[in-house]
């Protein structure tokens, strides 16, 4: 390719000014180390990466085939100070990158509690996080704030300066739930809960969105996250109370259905035990949740009569609703009663004396000479007849 045609395409670069870099320009305290992280480690490996490629460049130019007066040494096998330069060098670069790994790895754990809000201003304990539970659906995302008893659908707000807790779970497959300005992704998974700290610092609009493909609609899986001051905050809380929509477990069913590119809505009121219900795969009325599920199978168990009571669970939830496998198997609603719970009493140990029969002795695998040796139940010795 010639010079000219190379020339010609540098023009093309300008185009990259309107790409958003996103992860390099972040809104949060976190979503910051995160960058700062990926610079220092891609600087790192760059010391090594370009000085091979530019070695690749001189050699291949240096030693050519028609350059007669380069220097030709064929009898040269080794050099101990290249050597040292060759293996010391990747080696510190690779002890440095293992260090900062590790202390990113602690210091960015997602589900670690925040001690700062920004580089140079630590957390106020005396003002409570904000706490947001996370429910990916088929295509969509449903936020529901416990403090406030509303809930937003597709449209996420939090005040500025103010820590974060998410708690994060799904309704059918694993989803991942992703706001680059803020922090890095975090996996959502039915019937498990995922956590993830975070803070926004400055104001503005940022985009979210699911990072891991779930199905048809998963190009529409986007929401918006609105960061606000107190004020503005408190606006969109009285704004989504005012909605008038209310979120139990009737409209939370119907809600659940796959459906794609659904528009931003508020739920002015919602059933505090929902996102629990939710957790447990137990909204629809008389399944049993996997948390009672879990604490039976912790005391014993109910044998196979407790097969029944996973059929309700299962990711095909929708056809087996109804009498999609015929009809539909009875299954235990709950196991404890008012007197004693009866997983109790299920798993209690019972007697652990061995049973020795109508007054015969233990039976061993030998009989000692002389000694008498028992007889079956109704059984006679010859002497006796």
């Amino acid at each position: 390719m010639s010079r000219f045609k190379i020339l010609a395409l540098l023009p093309l670069a300008v185009l990259l000014g309107g790409c958003d870099f996103v992860v390099l320009a972040p809104a949060g305290d976190v979503a910051a180390q995160q960058r700062d992280l990926i610079v220092i480690s891609t600087v790192l490996m760059l010391l090594i990466v370009l000085p091979v490629m530019a070695l690749t460049v001189w050699f291949a130019w240096r030693y050519r085939h028609s350059n007669e007066a380069a220097r030709y040494d064929p009898d040269w096998d080794h050099s101990t100070g290249l050597e040292l330069v060759i293996w010391s060098a990747p080696l510190a670069i690779i002890i440095c990158l293992g260090a900062i790994t590790w202390m990113g790895t602690h210091l960015l754990d997602p589900y670690r509690s925040l001690d700062r809000i920004a580089a140079d201003r630590p957390i106020d304990r005396a003002k409570t996080p904000l706490e947001v539970n996370v429910v990916a659906l088929d295509w969509k995302w449903l936020f529901i704030y416990p403090e406030y008893g509303i809930a937003s659908l597709n449209e996420l707000a939090a005040p500025v300066d103010r820590p974060i807790n998410f708690r994060i779970t799904a309704s059918s497959v694993m989803n991942s739930f992703y706001i680059p300005a803020l922090a890095g992704q975090i996996y959502a998974m039915p019937g498990m809960e995922t956590k993830l700290h975070a803070v926004v610092n400055h104001a503005g609009k940022y985009k979210g969105f699911s990072a891991n493909y779930s199905g048809a609609g998963f190009s529409g899986m986007q929401f918006a996250f609105h960061g606000v001051d107190d004020s503005g905050f408190e606006q969109w809380v009285a704004r989504t109370r005012a909605s008038g929509n209310s979120l139990g477990r009737t409209e939370y069913l119907a809600l659940e259905r796959p459906s794609s590119n659904e528009p931003a809505r508020g739920f002015g009121s919602v059933d505090s035990d929902l996102y629990r219900a939710i957790l447990n795969m137990c909204v629809d009325p008389g399944k049993m949740c996997m948390s009672e599920m879990m604490a039976i199978d912790a005391r014993g168990g109910l044998g196979l009569a407790g097969l029944n009571n996973t059929l309700p669970i299962a990711y095909d939830k929708y056809a087996r609703r109804g009498t999609a496998l015929g009809p539909q198997p009875a299954f235990v609603a709950g196991t404890c009663t008012i007197a004693e719970p009866q997983g109790r009493i299920t798993a209690q140990a019972r007697e652990s004396t061995p049973l020795l029969g109508a007054g015969l002795k233990r039976p061993s695998l030998f009989t000692p000479p002389g000694s008498s040796t028992s007889l079956p139940l109704g059984a006679t010795s010859k002497s006796d007849s």
